[in-house]
């Protein structure tokens, strides 16, 4: 919605329940919802953002949360508890509060799950329903809020004229992860509760639900259901945290304190935007955030894709801090800043400062500084202005606009010994295997690297290092889940193996720094275009394609030998540098030669597109893969070959060898930081800090690869 004024930002209502205490918590057939620690926390700071950051008003917002202080209850009074009765109760306040053309926004953090369902003349007599968990499902006289209720909650607001938006940061499946640093939003193992419990809905009728459920899906439980809780919408928006069969984790991303992959991402990419977002615009930014970081994990958007994000027109969204003092008697000089913690800013955020009559914040060629914070509270921050782009005097008042995110360089590795006690027996390693010299000599080996670092047990790592059933060490994800196509395999004993792997640590490293690489809240953002159109078997070069559209659009996946078609257009009023990076499954990072002149880039005109046919491969012996193609767009001039990497079983030819000029600028020389052979900085971020060119983004699309 547009916040311009006072009577559009009171229309804004909010629904928000997080469940971190769930008692009692397990189930009759054994399973069981852990107690969670980052839901509630989740749904904090979607509300200060809602009350700071869009003005909205306080008795417009509706909560249930559930906090785990350790005790038997939670915290909160019993009426604020996110029982299935009270999350009914607060649907239906919202309803009638609300009017026509109010938007609603609807966040749910906590555990999803499956149960046997209620519906059998729906979907058969085992069949199952997809439900949101209360806090004390533990007790057999409790309810879920089933998926054909939900929907007809949902329904409900749209039949008024309300516009909707849906953020479930949960699961429907289970699962468990060995010696994670994360936590599963679902229950402990794959399960569907088959305990009878009331079948009475405080929604509506049975006959009610199933007729509303028929008519949203046409009858027949279709793929677009099968593919989320809710049936294929088109009159709201639901993002959710990730497909039925994949895993929604919550993880410490600041090392601190946990929070829900996508509330922390979705929040961390409107702070970052100065943009009237689509929602599609959003999820893809989100989509390639979680996968960077939870291969398993694919978010999920269904509904109105192209509607701005919390509105209902197409007018200018500017999100924006307001500079609260300035102290100039310091040198350099300290700015206050009206966001904290609770708004995602950290400690090295950097911020462009604008003059205070300038109200068009997209006007990069208008600011008057930067400024990087360096205390951090709650709700606000002191930052130092480090560099002066033009005259001006800062003014109380004044806009600051947080740039491009910092990028992580150096990551926490954890040795993990395999025990009884954090892993299943069958996977041990053998008895005459000593674990404890094996990843003593991996510390060693690691020590004074500059890419990677061991970690505390009070810290969260990046990577884990442990030692398999086949004596051979093994790297994992920060969930405990191996990571796929390392090869060769590194056996305890070999010829320096604890080297080799750090070298391979150094280089997954690196892969998933550029990976990350992200400048969301440019102009240029909105004005390239990247998509994957589709894809088309036995296709050659030399006739017209003709692609057909994916599966699953939201996760396209092809086989080995068909060819994808990537979209690429220039929406912006000048030229832009295109270079399309390709991110593949044996862990290399190319740079393509996507019109065939093998150019460092290549310049598209306002207006321009193109169509680029790619052949989707494997590597021998692999049986699937990932591939994500990478665009960059820049306005001046910048060489990204510094990021190529060879095939992991490939060592890294030194920079001298691939024919690069030192940087030129302030994006070369975060490339060049990110491709660095040694060490790429003393300091655990690398800004990019900007000037009135600042002229760069990045959009990337993934492709799941499946051998014939």
């Amino acid at each position: 919605m547009n916040n311009s004024s006072t009577n559009q930002i009171s229309k804004l209502y909010a629904l928000l329940i997080g469940i971190d205490c769930y008692l009692p918590n397990q189930l009759p057939d054994g399973a069981s919802y852990k107690n969670l620690s980052g839901c509630v926390r989740d749904i904090k700071h979607v509300e200060n953002f809602l009350k700071i950051k869009l003005e909205m008003l306080p008795e417009h917002l509706f909560k249930l949360t559930a906090s785990d202080i350790g005790k038997p209850q939670p915290a909160e009074p019993l009426e604020q508890w996110p029982t299935y009765e009270n999350m009914v109760t607060m649907f239906d306040r919202v309803i009638e509060v609300a009017k026509p053309g109010d938007q609603v926004y609807i966040h749910y953090s906590g555990h999803g799950g499956r149960a046997k369902t209620t519906y059998p003349q729906l979907k058969g007599e085992n069949g199952t329903d997809e439900v949101l968990v209360p806090l004390d499902i533990g007790n057999p006289t409790s309810r879920y809020l089933r998926d054909l209720e939900l929907a007809a909650l949902l329904q409900k607001m749209v039949n008024k004229g309300l516009v909707v938006t849906v953020v479930l940061d949960s699961c429907h499946s289970g699962g468990a992860t060995r010696a994670g640093d994360s936590d599963i939003r679902g229950a402990d193992t794959n399960t569907v509760d088959t305990t009878l419990r009331p079948t009475e809905s405080l929604v509506a009728s049975a006959s009610e639900l199933v007729k509303s459920w028929r008519d949203l899906t046409g009858g027949t439980r279709s793929a677009a259901v099968v593919g989320g809780m809710l049936p294929e919408v088109k009159d709201y928006v639901l993002l959710a945290a990730c497909r039925p069969s994949e895993y929604a984790y919550e993880y410490a991303f600041n090392g601190k304190e946990r929070n829900g992959a996508l509330t922390y991402w979705l929040l961390d990419s409107l702070q970052n935007s100065s943009l009237n977002l689509t929602y599609k615009e959003l999820y893809s930014r989100i989509n390639a955030k979680i996968h960077s970081q939870f291969q398993q994990q694919t978010p999920m958007l269904l509904g109105e894709d192209n509607r701005l994000v919390l509105g209902s027109s197409y007018e200018s969204q500017q999100y924006a801090v307001t500079v609260m003092q300035v102290n100039t008697a310091k040198n350099p000089v300290r700015l206050k800043l009206n966001a904290g913690v609770a708004q995602g800013v950290d400690s090295g955020s950097v911020f462009a400062i604008y003059p205070r009559e300038i109200k068009d914040i997209t006007q990069e060629d208008k600011h008057l500084a930067i400024a990087e914070i360096t205390e951090i509270g709650v709700t606000d921050a002191w930052a130092e202005v480090i560099k002066t782009v033009r005259a001006g005097e800062i003014e109380q008042g004044a806009s600051a606009v947080m740039l491009s995110a910092p990028v992580d360089l150096i990551r926490g590795i954890r040795l993990i010994e395999c025990t009884p006690e954090n892993t299943k027996l069958s996977d041990l390693p053998p008895k005459e295997i000593n674990q404890q010299a094996a990843l003593q000599a991996v510390a060693i080996a690691a020590s004074g690297n500059g890419w990677v670092k061991l970690v505390a047990d009070q810290e969260v790592a990046d990577y884990q290092v442990s030692i398999n059933k086949l004596s051979e060490y093994e790297i994992c994800e920060s969930t405990g889940k191996p990571f796929p196509n390392l090869r060769p395999p590194l056996k305890v004993g070999e010829t320096d193996a604890p080297g080799k792997l750090v070298k391979r640590l150094v280089h997954l490293t690196k892969y998933k720094a550029t990976e990350e690489l992200d400048n969301f809240g440019t102009t240029l953002t909105k004005k390239l275009v990247v998509e994957l159109v589709g894809k088309q078997a036995n296709y050659r070069r030399t006739r017209q394609p003709s692609p057909q559209p994916f599966d699953d659009k939201s996760n396209p996946s092809v086989q080995a030998g068909e060819t994808v078609f990537l979209r690429i257009r220039n929406e912006f009023s000048q030229v832009l540098n295109v270079v399309v990076l390709a991110l593949s499954s044996d862990w290399s990072i190319s740079q393509l030669n996507i019109l065939g002149d093998n150019a460092n880039f290549v310049p598209f005109d306002p207006g321009q597109e193109e169509y680029i046919s790619l052949k989707m491969s494997l590597p021998e012996g692999y049986q699937e893969g990932t591939d994500i193609f990478k665009v960059f767009a820049t306005v001046g001039q910048a060489n990204f070959r510094w990021l190529e990497l060879p095939s992991l079983d490939q060592p890294i030819p030194p920079n001298s060898t691939r024919g690069l000029k030192a940087p030129r600028n302030q994006l070369e020389e975060l490339l060049a930081a990110v491709g660095a052979d040694d060490q790429p900085s003393t300091s655990r971020k690398v800004q990019v800090v900007a000037d009135p060119s600042r002229g760069w983004t990045t959009k990337q699309v993934t492709v799941k690869v499946i051998a014939t």
